[in-house]
């Protein structure tokens, strides 16, 4: 490595405004994590340390720990640990008490990464609204099968060959803006089955029964970290070779799955309820169930806004966007362009 190489990389490592941008990206993945129907890859993208944050991980994964990478990969992993451990109750109980303005707030935040993605296009080609096309009917298709229920119909059932994909599918949400990993493992039939086996660790951690918590670390645990392992590697390096061979075409499908996101996310829907003998989460629905049934695991039903309701939810979502177009705007580099190990350029803002 050269010596300017050398002063870029020390450099990028003390950038402070870089570091509070990922933080920032960070606490929006972390609670984008917490929200079904939202993805972590979004609110980077959204944030506009995307980019970086995928070749962060691309460089970690293949053992090269540039210092810059490393920053950027530190603040974003940790903000989200935190964001995640200090938020969720709180974030959890906003989006089952006051679900359709939390969606309309996400609607503004997910559509503010719009301009920050048209801004890494430059240029709008044929090729680019090809991917986006392709982008937004992927992930309307997906949101559309979340929001039909069919997803949770003819699950797989839990292999270790099951789990490693639902892993893998997990992290991939994670790096992929647009897709939600609450989805993913839906279509996949393994949403269930993964939640009722944390939930069983955890209460075997706290009764100390060491044997069970062991037993289900290995038959669940072991494949779907396996599975999300393999899933960061190989969609964050695949990302970082698409985004340098067809640029064009592949923030088109980004720019698609960020638009598309937004149809999972109608904001006047509401928690409601169930009848005897409706289905949730694969159980029937009777006497002795139903007064269990937290608000939170209610279905979703659409309802007929007021016009304060219209007005509010239309407040909301510029808010959100300003909020958005404040953050990606928030600590960007003056250095538009850096020089990959090749010394090509690749634009990461």
């Amino acid at each position: 490595m050269s010596e300017d190489s050398k002063v870029s990389d020390n450099h990028g490592f003390f950038q402070p405004l870089l570091a509070l941008r990922g933080a920032i990206g960070g606490v929006l993945m972390g609670l984008a994590n917490l929200v079904p129907g939202i993805s972590g890859g979004t609110m980077l993208l959204a944030a506009g340390i995307y980019p970086q944050f995928i070749r962060a991980i691309a460089e970690v994964t293949t053992f090269k720990f540039r210092p810059r990478s490393v920053l950027v990969l530190g603040s974003v992993v940790l903000a989200a640990g935190l964001a995640i451990l200090l938020l969720a109750g709180s974030v959890k109980d906003l989006v089952v008490d006051h679900r359709w303005i939390m969606y309309s707030l996400f609607i503004g935040l997910t559509l503010g990464g719009v301009p920050v993605v048209w801004t890494m296009i430059r240029k709008s080609t044929p090729a680019v609204w090809g991917g986006v096309v392709v982008g937004f009917l992927a992930m309307a298709a997906l949101a559309l099968l979340q929001q039909s229920g069919s997803s949770e119909v003819g699950g797989e059932a839990s292999t270790p060959w099951m789990l490693g994909l639902a892993g893998m599918a997990g992290a991939s949400a994670m790096i992929l803006p647009g897709v939600s990993g609450g989805y993913l493992l839906l279509v996949l039939g393994q949403y269930i089955p993964i939640l009722t086996g944390i939930d069983h660790f955890k209460e075997a951690l706290k009764g100390g029964a060491w044997s069970d918590a062991i037993s289900v670390g290995l038959s669940l645990g072991l494949p779907v970290g396996i599975g999300v392992l393999v899933g960061i590697v190989v969609v964050s390096n695949l990302l970082r070779f698409l985004l340098k061979r067809f640029e064009k075409a592949t923030l088109g499908v980004l720019l698609g799955l960020l638009l598309g996101a937004v149809v999972g996310l109608w904001p006047f829907q509401q928690g409601e309820a169930p009848a005897l003998g409706d289905t949730v989460k694969g159980q029937i629905v009777t006497e002795a169930t139903l007064s269990d049934l937290d608000p939170e695991d209610y279905p979703t039903v659409f309802f007929s806004p007021t016009a304060k309701h219209v007005g509010l939810s239309v407040g909301l979502i510029f808010l959100g966007f300003l909020g958005t177009l404040a953050i990606s705007r928030f600590g960007q580099d003056s250095e538009a362009v850096e020089s990959d190990e090749q010394g090509q350029p690749y634009r990461t803002s």
